[in-house]
């Protein structure tokens, strides 16, 4: 399982929605869109129309993974932080009912505003 206590992706960047989808293909619901999807070294976070989708690749050789589905429904609050001049990096939390907070940092390129919008959208 992800430790979501010591923030567990650091310095996601944006991936390719399709490549995202093929390789949840098995986890998606028939109706579930990606819409945004990440990469960081070997994990990986996907926005869905129904959630968040957060694949822990555990091990030397990565055939053991973890997938987590945290549903945009038990977000109590979340907070965006956007780049500054020498900290350039983005950073999103959470606070879902029953987890805790889940904190996520993404590269500077990382539209963090948009994922703000996203959020709004799917849980206010």
């Amino acid at each position: 399982m992800i430790d979501f206590a010591n923030a567990a992706f650091v310095k996601l960047h944006l991936r390719d929605s399709a490549e995202a989808h093929a390789e949840l293909a098995d986890l998606l619901l028939h109706d579930e869109q990606v819409y945004v999807a990440f990469r960081g070294m070997r994990d990986s976070v996907t926005f869905t129309s129904k959630r968040i989708l957060a694949l822990n690749v555990q091990g030397m050789t990565g055939k053991k993974k973890d997938y987590t589905s945290l549903p945009y429904s038990r977000i109590q609050a979340f907070s965006v932080e956007t780049a500054g001049t020498f900290d350039r990096d983005t950073e999103l939390e959470l606070w879902f009912s029953g987890l805790g907070r889940v904190k996520l940092e993404f590269g500077a390129s990382v539209d963090i505003r948009g994922l703000g919008r996203l959020l709004a959208e799917r849980c206010l």
